[in-house]
């Protein structure tokens, strides 16, 4: 088991140390560059090509998003219990808190633990944490008026697309289901490089600060999600599958976010390093309890 953990993990650590590694042979990386291109081209591209084959009905779809999303709702207010034992602004905190790594790690870890039946609540866990990130995230991050930057998110549109597609059963056409596949590819990579650019500039006591973070947000996530899967009586994979999901890493879409409204995002990408490298002791044990 642990070496296929470690087969999933290993390229969110390769790919960040690229980052590291780069920066520290003191070549030049245009981080704002790069961030734009992410957040406006590779992101929404990467939502409809993750999302559009997905198979789900609608009931244990709502279901499903409606768990996730109060896990969410309540990790904010954890987030500000964080802040105060951490001495961090909260506004640094909240995201970290409450946005997993449902995605580019948690999706393979669900398919390799559940295969293709729990694959799908893991697309549904996802795609609710995504909407909250890229609407609730964007206006937090947003330096002017943040209705106008909301709709001027590409991401958002292209959950609903991903959305549709989904609840209607309907296939992209073969050109832009190839089209968006191609563009989505660059979007991980991108998104972790970056973090290792960051990652190269961390103090230690920024790396004790994460460490800490961790140990107190994984428990509280996997508590939560825990109790809101059976008070909402949610089928023992999906209730399994909620709480390997709310525990994952902390996204590195939150060092994007943390970057573009330029909140601390050094200390943020201690967050996803700690967090991640934890991962690596937790996750197994997590995976024994509910394999």
């Amino acid at each position: 088991m642990l070496a296929e953990l470690f087969a999933v993990m290993a390229p969110v650590l390769a790919g960040a140390g690229l980052g590291f590694t780069w920066i520290r042979l003191g070549h030049p990386y245009p981080v704002e560059f790069v961030t734009r291109l992410v957040f406006n081209i590779g992101t929404p591209a990467l939502v409809i090509a993750s999302l559009s084959d997905a198979e789900i009905d609608a009931g244990s779809f709502g279901r499903t998003m409606l768990a996730t999303a109060l896990v969410i709702t309540l990790m904010a207010g954890v987030a500000f219990l964080l802040a105060r034992l951490l001495r961090r602004d909260w506004r640094v905190l909240l995201a970290p808190t409450m946005y997993p790594n449902t995605g580019n790690m948690g999706l393979p870890v669900v398919l390799y633990a559940f295969g293709s039946a729990g694959f799908v609540y893991g697309i549904t866990m996802m795609v609710t944490v995504s909407l909250f990130q890229f609407t609730l995230g964007t206006i937090l991050a947003s330096r002017g008026n943040p209705l106008k930057s909301l709709a001027k998110t590409p991401t958002v549109y292209a959950i609903l697309i991903a959305l549709a597609l989904l609840l209607t059963d309907t296939d992209l056409p073969l050109w832009a289901a190839n089209s968006v596949d191609l563009i989505s590819g660059f979007t991980v990579p991108l998104m972790l490089i970056t973090l290792g650019v960051s990652l190269a500039s961390i103090q230690v006591k920024s790396l004790r600060s994460g460490i800490g973070f961790s140990l107190l947000r994984i428990p509280a996530a996997a508590l939560l999600a825990w109790g809101i899967g059976h008070l909402l009586e949610l089928p023992p994979m999906a209730q399994s599958i909620l709480v390997l999901q709310m525990s994952m890493p902390v996204a590195v879409f939150n060092y994007l976010f943390a970057q573009k409204a330029r909140r601390e995002p050094e200390y943020v990408a201690s967050l996803v390093f700690c967090s991640t490298l934890l991962s690596l002791f937790y996750l197994p044990l997590l995976l024994a309890l509910f394999m």
